[in-house]
């Protein structure tokens, strides 16, 4: 691995400055997005087994503070970061960037928020410090994920640097301590993709770990512990260790470009991200077809996709999220999937049962020549009346190429709020709170609504 020089303070010190840039309106206006989306998935993950047993953990911590972890209610930043950087990727609802092949909210939105509140900051100081999170976690993302997947997790491994600038900005640390905490958060990377070959919850574990590690790192560092300035390029460093194919270069790419947040996708439907093309492509064709179990049915997508999604008989809900043949036929039959479309009744539902047997996936080349900064797919399908239909994917809804709306995320978003018991009025108020974030200097309303949101006896309050 060639060296990079950047100046005496490295990679870390070039993302520094540039995260230390304003952000406009509009800017501001996306991170508020990007944290309404993220608050949603938390808050229906909170309602499952693993939600309960990540409040039921920092309970039992017994940690004080302000700060709000989603099914439990106020706590200490870090415990706080932990218990909800575990939500936001459990429904496979959370955002993704296509070229790091990172969820960076999911650890990102944690640490920020738990610092923001922690200090008692404003809406654009959270914002700001998402912003910035999320921008260090893509460059360095986009660097480790040059040769595409490794054996990392990178939403962990690569996030806690985001968390960790994330926490520093949130908690108005300067320059050097900023750097300190960078240093920090590299010797806590973590996160093995071998979580996703067996039944486990590591993967949320993971998340939740770089999400508290981000926090952790800022809060040493701002009590002058020092960490190693050159953890991303140094001989002994992340990409050097963690990452030997990487291109370190690659996290200084396009230094002109504005917020790379804007290039982040958000997924419509609870489901693994590579089976979004899929997906949209059998969504095209529903309606289309002669009535009648089609005759065959061909997906054509990247390799990727199907080593994490080939998956033609689903046992539990999280691998229906992750079964490329779930997808389609859920998709052919019911059309845009909802979170019970992974349940059990919709896995033994007969219908789809026999249309998931049909469905045959193959690799195409050129899609995976194309990935990661693209995602595509191709659906081939003889109906019933021996007629043959097509649609291909080139990017899923929910892409900078085919965007949803700001109505659309908050759509989502009450959707997700309901699951947790929210009445549409009383997520309706905080949804109003987290987007009016860019124009709230105080941010109190909005701080004060997800304290109670977080706590479930207390969600009727909000209204």
């Amino acid at each position: 691995m060639a060296p990079v020089v950047t100046g005496e303070t490295g990679l870390t010190g070039a993302l520094l400055d540039r995260v230390a840039r304003p952000a406009d309106a509009a800017d501001l206006d996306r991170a508020a997005l990007h944290l309404l989306d993220w608050l949603g998935c938390a808050l229906a993950a909170s309602t499952e087994h693993l939600g309960r047993a990540l409040a039921d953990w920092g309970g039992a911590e017994a940690s004080r503070g302000e700060s709000s972890a989603i099914g439990l209610g106020p706590t200490g930043a870090a415990t706080a970061a932990f218990v909800n950087g575990g939500l936001g990727n459990l429904l496979e609802m959370d955002d993704l960037h296509r070229p790091s092949i990172l969820h960076a909210g999911d650890v990102v939105v944690p640490a920020a928020l738990a610092a923001a509140q922690a200090a008692g900051i404003g809406g654009p100081g959270l914002l700001h410090a998402i912003l910035a999170g999320y921008e260090v976690a893509l460059r360095i993302g986009q660097a480790a994920a040059a040769q595409g997947y490794s054996g990392w997790y990178n939403s962990s491994s690569c996030g806690v640097f985001g968390a960790a600038v994330a926490a520093a900005q949130a908690g108005g640390l300067g320059r050097e301590a900023s750097l300190d905490a960078l240093g920090h958060a590299g010797m806590q990377a973590a996160g093995l993709w071998q979580c996703r070959l067996e039944p486990t919850d590591s993967k949320q574990i993971a998340a939740a770990h770089a999400a508290r590690a981000g926090v952790t790192a800022a809060a040493l560092a701002a009590r002058g512990l020092r960490g190693p300035r050159a953890i991303l390029e140094g001989r002994l460093g992340f990409f050097a260790t963690l990452y030997p194919g990487a291109e370190p270069e690659a996290v200084l790419d396009r230094p002109d470009a504005g917020w790379l947040l804007h290039e982040v996708s958000f997924k419509p439907w609870p489901a693994c991200r590579h089976t979004h093309p899929a997906i949209a492509a059998a969504l095209a064709l529903r309606g289309k077809l002669a009535d009648g179990s089609p005759l065959r049915i061909e997906l054509r997508t990247y390799d990727a996709a199907i080593d994490f999604c080939d998956n033609p008989h689903p046992a539990s809900d999280h691998e229906a999220r992750f079964s490329l043949q779930h997808a389609v036929a859920a998709a052919l039959l019911r059309g845009a999937p909802a979170l019970a479309d992974s349940g059990a009744a919709a896995r033994q539902d007969a219908a789809i049962q026999a249309l998931r047997a049909r469905v045959r996936v193959q690799a195409c080349p050129e899609a995976s020549a194309a990935f990661p900064p693209l995602m595509s797919a191709t659906l081939d399908v003889i109906d019933a009346a021996g007629q043959h239909h097509q649609a291909d994917c080139p990017s899923a809804p929910g892409d900078p190429e085919d965007p949803l709306s700001p109505a659309q995320i908050a759509t989502k978003f009450e959707t997700n709020a309901s699951v947790a018991g929210l009445s549409r009025q009383a997520a309706q108020t905080l949804a109003g709170a987290a987007l009016a974030l860019p124009r709230s200097p105080e941010a109190t309303s909005f701080y004060h609504l997800l304290a109670k949101a977080a706590v479930p006896a207390r969600q009727g309050e909000l209204t």
